[in-house]
């Protein structure tokens, strides 16, 4: 059965023009989209902000029709009370019927029409509506040269809001960047929609630019009765002009609220800004963004999918699209910035709070005399013994290296010169070490190191294994050629040094041999 896909809306929903609940989108095995919910006020102008690939133009997909959400609903209260689920509308009605609009990353207008004839396209399906989808406009029906009037009053309209109407017979190819951005709202504009929504309307428009944009949406939002949702990277613009902003990273929420709110929000500040990582640099040389950037994985919870105050709107979403049951998409655990702040945050409240219920240790009596031998095999057996474990350490720490020497542990793909002098810190020197950690180790060094997912992508303790065992790996054979940095001597600089040991020793005569000396 397929569900209606109008309804009219509750008592009570009219404050939000867009309501998002639970949308997923997923291509394949990636996840651009994970569980997002919020909502666009009526009137108000509504900022999605986030990092590069963070899927806010999905999202703009999904709204405007371009993409079916693999989970979730999109709807939309119009003013006189009707609300559409938009994932159910077929493409093509959801800016008739919903009244959506929208522009595009890049302009997209018809660079050989003028500007008058660019927004006169715009209203075509008004002014063939007039015609009765028939020749009756080109003989001078009335109802059609009445359409035909209107039409371009509405197009001479916005080209005076957008500040082009002197210019309104000039190819629109021929104006300046900032005035096409312009050209391309004002067009969208004519299509009479109750919510404008515009992907990254600022980005590349000088301070002049930005400033006339500003002008424009501040006025499009006070005086046409338009909600606005926009993408933009330009945080001067998002300042400005937004009411409300959404902040998104790798495809989940994590921030919604004031701009204030937003721009002080440490979670925000982390995904743009990032978190301390001395590596980044090397480790994109060596490995490539591919290997850097987290991988989004899935698992099941079936807690996961649209709630059930969307689906009593209009029967079960399954209804029109397709979803999968009994799937949660999870992001592996290091790669959010924001989630890191979040993690550190209550790491440092649980070690307080653990540290509070602890109480004072009781001095212990001084240990009695012993002999000087049994004091010098006590002492020898504490150098070589293991440090005793703390909860969240790893087990297997060593005071020292064995034998008073490390091993390249840069060999290993993924620990570069500063991960090995972090290990080496951390008691973490010779490659058996890391080849024989359980879980708990893992989580332990993923912790001290601040990079959690890392270590078994990468597979450490599997390259441990094999070089402990004396057996190469493509990455260690690179390492030994001195074609990857490293704290040790190479071993093609190792053999270059033996070589010139070795014939310094071979050119210096040996008494008591031929050709030495008596």
């Amino acid at each position: 059965m397929n569900a209606n896909p109008v309804q009219k809306a509750a008592s009570g929903m009219n404050d939000a023009i867009l309501q998002v609940d639970h949308l997923s989108m997923k291509f394949g095995g990636l996840v651009a989209i994970g569980d997002l919910s919020f909502a666009a006020k009526r009137g108000e102008i509504t900022a999605l902000i986030g990092p590069n690939g963070a899927g806010k133009t999905t999202v703009f997909n999904c709204i405007t029709g371009f993409y079916k959400p693999s989970e979730g609903m999109i709807t939309l209260n119009r003013n006189d009370g009707s609300t559409f689920l938009l994932e159910r509308l077929p493409n093509h009605e959801i800016p008739a019927r919903a009244k959506v609009a929208r522009t595009f990353q890049n302009i997209r207008l018809f660079s050989g029409m003028t500007l008058l004839e660019n927004l006169l396209v715009a209203q075509h399906n008004k002014l063939m509506k007039a015609s009765g989808y028939t020749v009756l406009g080109l003989f001078g029906f009335s109802g059609y040269r009445k359409a035909s009037a209107e039409s371009v009053e509405l197009a001479k309209h916005w080209l005076e809001k957008a500040d082009l109407v002197d210019r309104a017979d000039d190819p629109a190819g021929d104006l300046p960047y900032g005035a096409q951005r312009r050209l391309e709202i004002a067009r969208a504009m004519c299509t009479g929609p109750e919510l404008l929504c515009l992907d990254e309307p600022a980005a590349g428009l000088n301070p002049k630019e930005s400033a006339a944009l500003n002008e424009l949406l501040i006025d499009i939002k006070n005086t046409s009765g338009a909600s606005i949702l926009l993408i933009e990277h330009d945080m001067s613009v998002v300042m400005q002009i937004s009411d409300h902003v959404v902040v998104l990273e790798y495809g989940r929420k994590i921030s919604d609220g004031s701009p204030q709110s937003v721009r002080t929000d440490p979670r925000v500040i982390a995904a743009y800004l990032g978190v301390d990582d001395e590596e980044v640099e090397a480790v994109l040389t060596e490995v490539g963004d591919e290997d850097v950037i987290e991988q989004l994985d899935t698992g099941p919870d079936a807690a996961h999918g649209p709630g059930t105050s969307s689906s009593y709107l209009a029967g079960p979403v399954t209804d029109t699209v397709g979803h999968s049951s009994g799937e949660r998409v999870t992001v592996a655990k290091g790669a959010s910035k924001a989630g890191q702040v979040d993690a550190r945050s209550l790491a440092a409240a649980n070690k307080a709070a653990s540290q509070a219920a602890v109480p004072p240790a009781k001095a212990k009596p001084a240990p009695k005399a012993t002999s000087k031998a049994a004091t010098g095999t006590a002492a020898k057996s504490t150098a070589s013994a293991k440090p005793a474990a703390k909860t969240g350490e790893i087990s297997n720490r060593l005071a020292a290296p064995r034998g008073g020497k490390a091993d390249n542990l840069t060999r290993i793909k993924g620990i570069g010169t500063v991960n090995e002098k972090k290990l080496n810190d951390h008691g973490i020197f010779h490659f058996d070490q890391i080849g024989a950690w359980k879980k708990a180790d893992v989580e332990a060094a993923e912790a001290y190191l601040a990079f959690d997912g890392r270590i078994a992508r990468e597979e450490w303790v599997k390259q441990a294994r094999l070089l402990g065992q004396g057996r190469d790996t493509e990455f260690s054979r690179r390492v030994d050629a001195g074609k990857v940095a490293t704290s040790h001597a190479s071993a093609k600089t190792a053999k270059a040094a033996s070589g010139k040991t070795a014939s310094k020793t071979a050119a210096k005569p040996v008494a008591g041999k031929r050709g030495g000396g008596k």
